[in-house]
């Protein structure tokens, strides 16, 4: 276009035509969070999506989180959990590394908690049964609404922790201990 043609664009007019840097794709609905706590001597790292809420049902036939179905607790890459030294995750031995977190969310009863040694994945599909390195069963537990879903530690005791899952009214908690002790 000639420029004597633009002469009825003001300098703010010209400032909406010049594209943003990123904003092709726009700001995403859930952000990337991380939450890390030292527990006695090992140190233990969550990476993770926050879905949010937004005026939505989240668990329930009709919600965003279907019972009794396979759930990634997070959004787009695999919920990341990371240990430096080995550790007890639900009373049960698990070796250092770094895994991804999976559920089955029920109605009532008992949640299947899963870690998978798929680390790296999308959050669908599921890696595979043949990825898991331990199923777990935890009792969940009703609190206040959390809009954004969290990861966080409310209880550090010495060698032993509780790292929460909270999303809408339910909360996870997942009990660790962590026995390794310098030489």
């Amino acid at each position: 276009m000639p420029l004597s043609h633009t002469r009825w664009l003001t300098p703010a007019a010209l400032i909406l035509l010049v594209p943003l840097p990123g904003a092709a794709q726009g700001i995403p609905f859930s952000q990337r969070a991380s939450v890390a706590q030292t527990v006695a001597f090992t140190q233990i790292s969550i990476a993770y999506g926050r879905p949010t809420a937004r005026g939505r049902k989240i668990f329930g036939d009709s919600g965003i989180v279907k019972w009794d179905r396979l759930w990634h607790p997070g959004a787009d890459s695999a919920t990341r959990i990371t240990f430096d030294h080995d550790v007890t995750f639900e009373g049960k031995p698990l070796a250092a590394g770094e895994y991804s977190l999976w559920t089955i969310p029920r109605e009532s009863g008992r949640w299947t908690v899963i870690v998978s040694r798929a680390a790296h994945v999308f959050h669908t599909p599921y890696p595979g049964e043949g990825s898991d390195v331990m199923r777990v069963e935890v009792q969940v537990e009703q609190g206040p609404h959390m809009e954004s879903l969290a990861y966080y530690f409310p209880a550090v005791l010495r060698d032993t922790a509780t790292l929460r899952l909270h999303w809408g009214e339910v909360m996870l908690p997942l009990h660790l201990t962590a026995p390794f002790r310098p030489s």
